[in-house]
C-alpha cells in the first residue's frame, strides 16, 4: 500500500484521519505520518490494508498508470 492509496483509499470511503484510527485502534498521527510517506511497522500497514479492505476498498497495484483503489462493488 503506498502512502496515496491510503489517502484515496479514506476518500473512497469518506474516512477521516480519526475515523481511520479509531476503526484499527493506531494513532491518528501515525497515520498521518504514513500518509506522509513516513516508514511504518509492516504491522501497522497491514492492520490498515486490511480494515480499509474490510470497509469495502480494493488496491490496485501499479498497472502502467500507477497505483489505484476502487470500492468494491456492493452486494444488495
Amino acid at each position: 500500500m503506498k502512502p496515496v492509496q491510503l489517502k484515496m483509499a479514506r476518500a473512497a470511503l469518506g474516512l477521516g484521519v480519526r475515523d481511520l484510527a479509531d476503526m484499527t485502534g493506531i494513532t491518528a498521527n501515525t497515520i498521518s505520518r504514513i500518509e506522509n510517506g513516513a516508514d511504518a511497522k509492516q504491522s501497522t500497514i497491514t492492520a490498515i490494508r486490511n480494515a480499509l479492505e474490510s470497509a469495502g476498498i480494493i488496491f490496485i497495484d501499479q498497472n502502467g498508470n500507477g497505483p489505484g483503489v476502487r470500492l468494491r462493488d456492493r452486494q444488495e
